[in-house]
């Protein structure tokens, strides 16, 4: 769901991004045919959602979520943090945000072959959509959310977050800044420490 995020924190391995991408549509253990740098995106995606997810931070926003909402808040936090991402994307990457979307989605189409049928039907969707540069606009996640909201198997009411999210905004962007510089600590340390180990083997 947090494409933007996810890519980013995978850093200049195109193979590791693409993993990163693949992580939300792939459960239990990644095919063994796949490559080996996208196994590891795969594994970077899991890691990076265990690290978000016990985070002091992202726990006391979840909080602050009130019912039924907070039921959902792992899908409201994450889409809008990739709108936080989004709307300062030149404090965090030296990419333009147009042309990462663009490089990602050029990449995403060269490994057309190896993704996840319901990756390729997102793909789909991220280009008619422009995303994830797109989600730089709050109609944008709202867009997503409603989607997300009709993919899930109860009644939810994750479509009707926007006007929360808008509120809470200041809130949300405080604990993105205080959050985020930990969590791409931590995934470039995982990156390193996965190299080393793939070189010994």
């Amino acid at each position: 769901m947090n494409v933007l995020a996810h890519a980013l924190l995978a850093g200049d391995d195109a193979a590791l991004r693409l993993g990163g991408v693949m992580g939300d549509f792939i459960r239990g253990t990644p095919d063994l045919a796949l490559p080996p740098r996208v196994r590891d995106g795969i594994y970077l995606h899991r890691a990076i959602d265990g690290f978000t997810d016990s985070h002091d931070e992202v726990r006391a926003a979840r909080e602050r979520l009130p019912a039924p909402f907070r039921r959902y808040a792992g899908i409201l936090l994450d889409m809008w943090f990739d709108h936080c991402l989004a709307r300062d994307f030149a404090k965090w990457s030296a990419h333009p945000l147009a042309e990462f979307s663009a490089g990602l989605r050029d990449e995403m189409h060269a490994a057309m072959p190896i993704l996840p049928d319901s990756l390729r039907r997102f793909l789909g969707y991220m280009d008619a959509n422009d995303l994830p540069a797109g989600y730089i606009e709050p109609a944008a996640i709202g867009k997503a959310l409603g989607g997300i909201s009709q993919r899930l198997s109860r009644a939810n009411p994750v479509a009707d977050a926007m006007p929360l999210l808008l509120s809470e905004d200041t809130m949300l962007r405080g604990t993105f800044e205080r959050f985020f510089p930990q969590l791409r600590d931590f995934a470039r340390e995982w990156v390193v420490q996965r190299s080393s180990l793939a070189g010994l083997r």
